[in-house]
């Protein structure tokens, strides 16, 4: 199988944002007098959207997690994170990596973040044109480790890579949920130790501590298994 594509999730893998989501998330908590610790949210939290990550934390305080408030907390969590798009920082190797590829394959975003903020971030860094597609958090009917992310970024790559399946494409991800869905989508999958312990993100084809020196020619490899 040739390598036809390529799929990254976004925080953690192309830009270092999961503090800020962190502190997005705990600023909008504490306004409802909730406390998580940065601990709580790199162990169990990382790895869902908004709402999800809301009804994490909530549940880690046996607090009531009704939709208005999740809903209400969310707005302040979008709020604050806003605020923080201009402290985002790229990943040493990240652009390069995406670069490379995107001169040989089309690629995609498949992201638990929203839409609107994944956009503004890649423009401000300059990576916008590298991506043919951006699945968001609102953009598939499932969310991680669910794969309907990924397997909605295939779909919508096949119209560029006519006959694309998932297997002909390659994952970049940095969390256990992560990997399960790119995983579960039929990809190959790279996993970045950014947000999890190296032997936690084992289920992945490839496991590396950086994508600083990642080549394509490696990156093919990995479908001659």
């Amino acid at each position: 199988m040739p390598l036809r594509a390529a799929v990254f999730d976004f925080d953690g893998v192309i830009v270092d944002s999961e503090p800020l989501h962190f502190r997005a998330l705990r600023e909008a908590l504490r306004t409802e007098s909730v406390e998580i610790t940065e601990e709580e949210y790199f162990a169990s939290i990382v790895a869902y959207d908004d709402r999800g990550a809301i009804r994490r934390a909530l549940a880690l305080r046996g607090e009531d997690a009704d939709p208005d408030r999740v809903e209400r907390l969310a707005s302040h969590k979008v709020a604050g994170f806003r605020e923080m798009l201009p402290e985002v920082l790229v990943f040493e190797g990240a652009a390069d990596l995406v670069n490379r590829l995107a001169a040989e394959v089309p690629l995609a975003i498949a992201s638990g973040a929203r839409h609107d903020e994944v956009e503004a971030i890649l423009t401000g860094v300059g990576l916008r044109d590298a991506f043919t597609t951006i699945v968001g958090a609102e953009d598939a009917h499932g969310t991680k480790p669910d794969p309907a992310p990924y397997l909605e970024a295939a779909h919508r790559l096949g119209a560029r890579v006519d006959g694309l399946p998932p297997a002909d494409c390659i994952a970049f991800e940095d969390t256990v949920a992560g990997v399960s869905s790119a995983v579960g989508a039929g990809m190959k999958v790279v996993a970045v130790s950014n947000s999890c312990p190296a032997e936690e993100l084992q289920t992945a084809h490839r496991v590396v501590d950086s994508l600083v020196g990642l080549s394509v020619d490696d990156l093919r490899g990995l479908f001659e298994d």
